[in-house]
């Protein structure tokens, strides 16, 4: 059998926001009717602490998505981790969270970061995957709000 094979070009490159936005847009294609939710059900979710300066103390960058709330990433500049910033803004995104609607939420942390933290605040491990530079691990878990 002979198949005709289309001429095409493999590139490589760094970070490409228009690539990105449509591969985005191909993933959404397949995404929600799999999973029966819209574009409507999903939106970023941000938390941030400022100081009397103006200056970022620290900050979560999230997203919900059909009932699930996701944390990208969450940060607390190094003078002010032992004053409790980290559990407040995790909070206060869950709050918003359950706002929106979420009853689940998920994150991964390196072992050389929070799982601790998250285990403390009722995040239950759900998986690991490896290679991670410096021989950590990337630490799935998991939280019914």
């Amino acid at each position: 059998m002979f198949h005709d094979q289309k001429t095409a070009t493999v590139s490589v490159g760094h970070r490409d926001p228009e690539l990105d936005a449509r591969l985005s847009r191909g993933l959404d294609e397949v995404n929600f009717p799999a999973t029966g939710t819209t574009a409507a059900d999903q939106g970023s979710l941000t938390v941030k602490v400022t100081d009397d300066a103006g200056e970022l103390v620290g900050g979560l960058s999230g997203w919900t998505w059909g009932g699930l709330f996701g944390i990208e990433m969450l940060w607390v500049r190094a003078e002010d981790r032992e004053e409790g910033w980290g559990s407040r803004l995790l909070l206060a995104a869950e709050e918003e969270a359950r706002l929106r609607g979420c009853d689940r939420a998920s994150v991964s942390s390196f072992t050389f970061q929070a799982p601790a933290f998250y285990r403390r605040h009722g995040y239950a491990e759900t998986g690991r995957s490896l290679g991670i530079p410096g021989g950590a691990e990337d630490v799935h878990m998991y939280k019914t709000l």
